[in-house]
């Protein structure tokens, strides 16, 4: 149980730092567009809200996996 606690950790960890990179590439930021916009509101800002959600619901997931002994004892 606790290997697969580890594993979980290590991908959660790995995806958190994946989702802060991506944040910097052509992806987010797009390369010779000026004011590139979506339904009228700046494209950088739609995907740094999905980034920004992707990364609180990683934090949760992280809660769950990276729990202290003391923590899982006292579960309801």
């Amino acid at each position: 149980m606790k290997d697969k606690k580890q594993k979980y950790w290590r991908i959660l960890r790995i995806l958190a730092i994946g989702l802060c990179l991506l944040t910097f590439t052509p992806l987010v930021i797009p390369k010779g567009v000026y004011m590139p916009e979506l339904f009228g509101v700046p494209y950088s800002l739609w995907t740094s809200f999905l980034i920004t959600v992707a990364l609180v619901f990683l934090t949760y997931l992280g809660t769950k996996v990276h729990r202290t002994e003391e923590e899982e004892e006292v579960k309801p």
